[in-house]
């Protein structure tokens, strides 16, 4: 099955989860992103990282689309896109819609990912 699979990329995502929130703690306000080069450098790094959780849901859903329709509280198909937008018009990328995915969706998403993880058979000996 694809069990392994999936909880590698559920994984990987909680843990860009906790990289985005480590390096969130310097940005105070959106616009603490752009008004210094080490706010640029953190909306960079965020961003790569919201491009890997994107990437992680693509991944899923190739392996198993009911696995995620599971979870409706995530509308798994906006992450999908935000990654295409970060991947093709990085240029486009709000640093306000970042800094509220980062403050108001991703502790969601966080508490979904675990549940998704703890409701996957173990197939771990």
């Amino acid at each position: 099955m694809h069990e392994d699979e999936i909880s590698d990329h559920l994984e990987l995502m909680l843990e860009s989860i906790d990289l985005i929130q480590g390096r969130m703690k310097k940005i105070c306000l959106p616009d603490d992103f752009v008004i210094s080069p080490d706010g640029l450098t953190v909306l960079d790094s965020v961003s790569m990282r919201l491009q890997v959780i994107g990437e992680s849901v693509r991944k899923i859903q190739k392996l198993d689309l009911d696995f995620l329709c599971r979870y409706p509280a995530i509308e798994w198909d906006k992450l999908a896109r935000f990654r295409d937008l970060v991947s093709h018009h990085y240029a486009n990328v709000d640093h306000e819609i970042v800094y509220d995915i980062c403050r108001t969706h991703l502790p969601r998403l966080k508490n979904v990912l675990q549940k998704m993880l703890s409701d996957l058979p173990s197939t771990h000996t």
